[in-house]
């Protein structure tokens, strides 16, 4: 931040130093001190800006008989015209213009404004003493300006760490539903958009072909931008992505206008920050905060700060990530323990008790006992079956992977029977069957259940995918029955050869 006071000089021991430093005026003591020491013992106290200048300005005019004066600041960054105070005129006739005696306003050296005297009565010059007294003053408004930029760069700097550290909060809080990657994302473009008082804040990941797209967005603007946002991307070649891709951010006063800009939404904005994404030196993304054309642009503090939240936003990003992995993991390793718990004492446990019900049907004299023992031995090698198809998709990839042949043969027959299918796979059947066969299978599907009856299928119909079927030619292929246990429909069978595309129909 310009125009600030350097760590080492006490903001209370200033202005002291400032009048001791000043040479005394020529003609001896100055007959306005006494009544200087009270209006800076007043501009001391007072902690909004614009009534501390206006005081000086008033002292200036009281002390050397002026008939106006006129306090006039520079920007933050310390460029241009900023606040103009005047005092023995009215504020819309104000200027500086005709000013006899001008004194710069400054700390440490550097120019932060303007103090100017005018118009003396009965033609009277300004002599040295009136120079020492707007010198005094001028030391004075350096000093509040100081203290006013300092305490609004502390309640700023502490208003964007409270944002950076709520949105740290939001993301790991309730891991369960909440730190998914669209919502963590979104967290990130709000809060940024929210801090930086932005029209659009929006974060932008790597796309597949290279370059950005924006994955995430909060804007004030309609419906149409937001979506022409998601259609937008940085390509490879743009100097801004390799600015980003270095890890530096971009900055930009009119973003519209701005040379390295080719997305055509930049039309819409003007002061713009792209802020690197950057956690352990890899660059995951960038966060875009834009102002709409005209507005003020970002000042150094601000750059400075959506810099320092961007990269605690890279920070938390991470940590989301990594705890979802660790819940990913904690899944996977519940599912392999209940796949192994199936696999090691349900199923043994059945098939014993099909080997009892086996050898009490061999015994049984009665033929509706032995029937009646046969049913249940089916029964039991049925849902053997199952739990069998139940562990195999428990020992399936990640969730968000996309779904494999047996999923989608369980969704279909699903939709078809309603309720819970008798759906049984037999081999690695996601391992084996290729894309093109596992649609031709689908489609197979489709039509045998149609072929038996379906919708108005009884709620027993079987389907099985056999993925180490030996087909008439003997070749390997995979075999598609559906078949009714009652008897009622013909089964149906589809065969394809495994690694080919010629397989016959139904």
């Amino acid at each position: 931040m310009r125009c600030a006071l350097k760590p080492s000089d006490p903001a209370g021991d200033l202005p002291e130093r400032t009048a001791q430093r000043l040479p005394a005026p020529a003609g001896g003591p100055v007959s306005g001190l006494p009544q200087l020491g009270e209006e800076r013992s007043a501009v001391g106290s007072d902690h909004d800006l614009r009534r501390a200048l206006d005081r000086i300005a008033e002292a200036a005019v009281s002390l050397t008989g002026a008939h106006r004066a006129a306090v006039a600041l520079h920007d933050v960054d310390g460029g241009g015209t900023g606040e103009l105070i005047t005092h023995g005129v009215s504020p819309g006739a104000g200027s500086p213009a005709g000013a006899s005696l001008e004194v710069p306003i400054q700390v440490e050296g550097e120019v932060c404004g303007t103090l100017y005297l005018a118009g003396k009565g009965d033609g009277e010059e300004f002599g040295d003493g009136d120079r020492h007294l707007a010198r005094v003053l001028a030391a004075e408004a350096g000093l509040a300006l100081n203290n006013a930029r300092m305490h609004a760069a502390a309640r700023q700097r502490r208003r964007w760490i409270e944002g950076a550290a709520s949105v740290t909060t939001a993301l790991l809080a309730e891991p369960g539903t909440r730190s998914s990657a669209t919502h963590a994302l979104t967290v990130v473009a709000e809060q940024g958009r929210e801090l930086a008082e932005a029209a659009t804040g929006a974060v932008l990941l790597p796309h597949a072909e290279g370059g950005m797209e924006v994955v995430a967005i909060s804007t004030v603007l309609s419906e149409d931008v937001r979506t022409e946002a998601f259609r937008g991307w940085i390509p490879p070649a743009s100097p801004v992505l390799q600015q980003l891709d270095a890890g530096l951010a971009v900055f930009s006063d009119d973003f519209a206008a701005d040379p390295r800009s080719v997305s055509p939404l930049s039309r819409h904005y003007g002061p713009t920050m792209l802020l690197p994404l950057r956690s352990n030196g890899r660059v995951l993304g960038a966060l875009a905060l834009c102002r709409m054309s005209g507005d003020r642009r970002f000042s150094h503090t601000e750059r400075t700060l959506g810099t320092q939240f961007a990269a605690q936003a890279a920070v938390a990003l991470m940590l989301v990530d990594r705890h979802r992995d660790r819940e990913r993991l904690a899944v996977f390793e519940d599912r392999d323990r209940i796949a192994r718990d199936l696999h090691d004492l349900v199923i043994q446990r059945l098939f014993a008790t099909g080997m009892v019900l086996e050898t009490a049907r061999r015994k049984a004299l009665l033929p509706e006992v032995r029937e009646g023992l046969g049913e249940a031995i089916d029964e039991l090698d049925a849902t053997i079956q199952e739990i069998r198809t139940a562990i195999i998709a428990l020992q399936q990839g990640p969730s968000e992977a996309p779904p494999g042949l047996r999923t989608r043969v369980l969704r279909a027959a699903g939709a078809a029977l309603g309720g819970r299918p008798s759906v049984q796979f037999v081999g690695p059947v996601d391992a084996r069957v290729d894309e093109r066969t596992g649609r031709e299978l689908l489609a197979a599907l489709d039509r045998a259940l149609t072929a038996v009856g379906a919708p108005s299928l009884p709620p027993r119909v079987s389907v099985v995918v056999d993925t180490t079927a030996t087909l008439p030619d003997g070749r390997p292929g995979v075999r598609l029955t559906v078949r009714s246990p009652d008897g009622s429909h013909p089964p149906v069978t589809w065969e394809h050869p495994l690694g080919g595309h010629s397989g016959p129909g139904i």
